[in-house]
């Protein structure tokens, strides 16, 4: 079982992220589980959402406590403590920045990936919605999900602007630094 967990804030399309990622493995034959957690709604504000994916029926019903991958949006989100309470080393972080690798030295133990989702979202017209642009780069870091079933499950779900969001998966998957070398 696969267990990943997002952060980020209202309004770069987390919740979204989570479902179209769950769609993508379940249109590659897998059992995709999501839900979200989230207070006030309104742009700006922390979101986190979670997806579990196993090639079994997921009958565990709890939150995810240990997650293998953690996907943020928003890289002032990331706590370096609370990471090393939640993930073993060597555990997967997408990081969606433009900063460099050696702003994130506390995260040594764990394999990074650094992907700058809003220029590319930006540069299509996508504004600050960047989850498709760091799905994209996920498919390549993760190696667990193809394009074609995540472009399946983009063009069915995003409702407007569909081609500059398949555009941003891809650009995403293509720009993604993974500064380890590990690809």
């Amino acid at each position: 079982m696969n267990e990943i967990k997002f952060y980020g804030r209202g309004g770069q399309g987390i919740v979204m992220a989570s479902q179209m990622l769950g769609l993508g493995y379940f249109k590659a034959g897998m059992y995709p589980q999501c839900y979200s957690l989230f207070g006030g709604e309104r742009r700006g504000a922390p979101v986190v959402s979670f997806l579990r994916v196993d090639r079994e029926k997921i009958l565990l019903k709890c939150d995810i406590k240990q997650p293998d991958e953690l996907l943020y949006f928003d890289p002032i989100l990331i706590n370096v403590e609370e990471i090393r309470g939640l993930m073993r080393p060597g555990g997967k972080i997408l990081i969606s920045t433009g900063q460099s690798i050696s702003d994130f030295e506390g995260l040594s133990g764990y394999t990074l990936g650094l992907v700058d989702a809003p220029v590319i979202a930006q540069k299509l017209g996508l504004g600050h919605v960047i989850n498709t642009t760091i799905l994209g780069a996920y498919c390549r870091f993760s190696n667990h999900l193809s394009m074609d079933h995540l472009i399946s499950a983009i063009e069915e779900m995003v409702p407007a602007k569909k081609e500059a969001n398949v555009e941003a998966a891809r650009q995403g998957y293509g720009e993604l630094i993974i500064p380890n070398g590990e690809d």
